[in-house]
């Protein structure tokens, strides 16, 4: 295919994020770069100033919702690109309600607990989705340690799996962003190797 051709197949699909800081932002950005058609993006947090430094906002939307100003930059990036946001906390039930349609579900929660519950809700109560988690990506450096493991037919993890953000190894946009656009791309494969689905409204 060529890259019209890709971009056209791409536009067929939809993907969820679940969140929309370091990981969610930057990830969403790469895969409306890359054409996806709709991106469904769950979030309930703001923009505050340390945010600026590895997510994909800026000075002027700081206090607004992150969903917000998200859909906002990605309209400014690519107009054609649909997003459908939330505002709201992600728990098991509403994870189901809200990423139901997606073709292929994006973790990027901050916390391990959120990141547990998440993968056990996907695996458990949506048999078949394909889930791409982020997993280690605190620091800086070490960029051969960033590596993409298929766990098994619908799980995916990307990062170093071992580095947890600490005061002495903080959250940088170096890593992170390797870690983002590495999920972007491994959906990006996912979504190439399946079929057109049918049209969806909503």
């Amino acid at each position: 295919m060529d890259l019209p051709e890709i971009r056209s197949h791409l536009g067929k699909f939809r993907v969820g994020i679940a969140g929309a800081g370091g990981l969610g932002s930057n990830c969403a950005v790469a895969l409306a770069r890359s054409g996806v058609g709709t991106l469904v993006i769950c979030d309930f947090d703001i923009i505050e100033e340390p945010n600026l430094g590895r997510q994909y906002y800026f000075a002027d939307q700081l206090g607004m919702m992150k969903t917000t100003a998200l859909k906002e930059n990605i309209a400014r990036i690519n107009p054609v690109i649909r997003v459908i946001s939330h505002e709201k906390k992600l728990d098991s039930g509403s994870i189901c309600e809200i990423f139901a349609d997606c073709h292929v579900i994006v973790e990027a929660f901050d916390s391990s607990e959120n990141k547990e519950m998440l993968i056990e809700t996907v695996q458990m109560r949506m048999p078949g989705k394909p889930l791409v988690v982020g997993s280690g990506m605190a620091g800086w450096g070490r960029t051969r340690d960033i590596r993409f493991r298929k766990i098994d037919e619908t799980l995916y993890v990307c990062g170093d799996e071992s580095s947890e953000p600490a005061v002495n190894l903080p959250l940088m946009a170096p890593r992170v962003g390797m870690v983002a656009n590495m999920q972007a791309n491994t959906v990006i494969e996912i979504l190439m190797e399946m079929n057109e689905p049918l049209s969806q409204e909503g």
